[in-house]
């Protein structure tokens, strides 16, 4: 039998990452529309378009092409943004996985900054590496959204270079631009460490949040 690209229920301290459903539409109608200040490269839905939306997620992954989740904060309950597992491509010749995106997010703006997408990747990444058994995994943003680019850069992830017009732009206001993409991996040999530096990140934010600093 050949992979089957299905993310599983993903639980943590912050968050919870729920395979995505019409179920989580009419909450992330409300988290799309809190603020919109860091949407400035990347499109994100308005409240009127997260019914189709979702639906266009799932129906990628009825054809493989996805695994979509939705990241629910584990405090208050509410659904807080989306994330993915995307291009998944598998060994030459064999049905096993070989490498996997971890990317179409984002997040609400209360839930940004809390250590909700921390995480979240830490989650992600832990699951491919240990469970799917992964080369590497990749991450890419627009090259001009340093916000984003900063935010990958602080979950371990080592660039690997900017692709120049290398996928369609998703910034408001350039449809039928390309955008140049800044591509970064982590790979198998680097997990290790990068799992350690993630434990220890979330160990602070939690001690910071009073929930203490050690994990189920």
């Amino acid at each position: 039998m050949g992979f089957e690209f299905e993310g599983p229920l993903l639980d943590g301290v912050l968050v919870r990452l729920e395979p995505l459903g019409r179920r989580h539409v009419d909450e992330l109608v409300v988290a799309v529309e809190e603020g919109r200040e860091a949407y400035g490269f990347t499109w994100v839905p308005r409240a009127s378009e997260v019914e189709g939306y979702v639906d266009g997620r799932l129906a990628r992954a009825a054809a493989g092409e996805l695994a979509p989740y939705a990241q629910v904060e584990k405090g208050s309950g509410r659904v807080v943004g989306v994330t993915a597992y995307c291009d998944p491509r598998l060994w030459p010749g064999r049905g096993e996985l070989c490498a996997v995106e971890v990317g179409s997010t984002w997040l609400a703006a209360s839930a940004q900054g809390t250590g909700v997408n921390l995480e979240a990747k830490f989650l992600l990444f832990r699951h491919v590496f240990e469970s799917w058994g992964v080369a590497r995994v990749d991450l890419q943003t627009d090259a001009r959204n340093e916000r984003s680019r900063g935010a990958i850069e602080s979950v371990g992830a080592r660039l690997e270079g900017v692709l120049r017009n290398w996928s369609r732009s998703r910034a408001p206001g350039e449809d039928g631009r390309l955008r140049d993409s800044a591509v970064y991996s982590i790979i198998a040999d680097e997990w290790p460490d990068c799992r350690a530096m993630l434990e220890k990140r979330l160990a602070r934010v939690l001690e910071r949040r009073g929930a203490g600093a050690g994990r189920t």
